[in-house]
């Protein structure tokens, strides 16, 4: 299966903000875990009349360390990539403090099942964006790119002028996102990460992690990953009937077992697809992660 280069290094100091690009600043949360890696990352773009990007967990030093490095600036808008917690419980705290309007897709989608990422269900934006919907200020300009598939509200944000994409949890440099059903779609996360392969801009920054500064090679990677591990699913089926744990723990042998339940819920996502167009049947009805498939 094709490799991903993944980037691991990541130089910061926790309640900094570090410049990225001449119009972005970085503020890495102290809240690291096998799925937000070092930490949530808020953005500030621009100087002076500035945006804040994803506020970040409900933790009371990052929200110090963002209010700081936003001192005697004006915070015009707040930008929500998606409402996983690891990206919103903040953005009340920075609202009041600052007065500023919060912008996203929409609130947290109802899941009918619990999946691996919890979701602000409080949150709710003073303003929608839309797929094209851009926002200004003082010398920035943002375009919001829909990009649902790990969750069906996620955007990514275009800083015009910096030729960077501010790409959320949709890539990410040191990992691939979970894709966890129901509100996870793996065909609406390939059609997002094709969308993206036209566009123009050479830099993007997820929400964990360290910049990607070759995007285009990697979110080929990315689609050839996810195209592998498609063709991993059907190599255990032509074996014959097989369940989801079954062929998790021979696909993902090299994984730690910690992180072998979010990799069931990707490979979900994946024969949610795959039965949806045909390749692979199951029993009783719509895919679970209990049933058993074959070819």
């Amino acid at each position: 299966m094709a490799g991903i280069p993944f980037i691991k290094e990541f130089t910061f100091d926790y309640g900094t903000a570090t410049e990225v690009t001449p119009r972005i600043r970085r503020v890495v949360a102290n809240n690291p875990s096998p799925f937000t890696f070092k930490g949530t990352g808020t953005y500030i773009v621009g100087h002076g009349n500035v945006a804040i990007v994803d506020p970040g967990p409900d933790q009371r030093d990052h929200i110090d360390a963002v209010l700081r490095a936003v001192r005697g600036e004006t915070v015009t808008h707040i930008l929500v990539t998606h409402t996983h917690m690891d990206h919103v419980p903040a953005t009340p705290a920075i609202a009041k403090a600052t007065g500023a309007k919060v912008y996203s897709f929409g609130p947290h989608p109802r899941a009918d099942e619990a999946t691996e990422e919890a979701g602000d269900l409080s949150f709710a934006p003073d303003i929608k964006l839309g797929d094209g919907d851009v926002v200004e200020g003082d010398g920035w300009t943002v375009e919001a790119v829909h990009t649902p598939g790990h969750i069906s509200n996620h955007l990514c944000f275009a800083v015009r002028e910096d030729k960077a994409l501010l790409t959320g949890d949709h890539i990410m440099g040191w990992s691939t996102a979970v894709i966890s059903p129901p509100d996870g779609d793996m065909a609406d996360y390939f059609a997002s990460l094709r969308k993206l392969l036209p566009r123009m801009e050479t830099l993007y920054i997820p929400t964990h992690g360290a910049e990607i500064r070759n995007p285009g090679p990697f979110v080929k990677a990315y689609i050839d990953h996810r195209l592998g591990r498609e063709a991993q699913i059907l190599a255990r089926l032509a074996e014959g009937p097989q369940t989801i744990p079954e062929m998790v723990a021979r696909n993902y042998a090299d994984t730690p077992l910690h992180l072998h339940r979010a990799a069931g819920r990707s490979m979900l996502a994946h024969l949610v697809q795959m039965v949806r167009d045909g390749r692979v049947r199951t029993d009783g009805g719509r895919p679970t992660i209990d049933s058993v498939y074959r070819r």
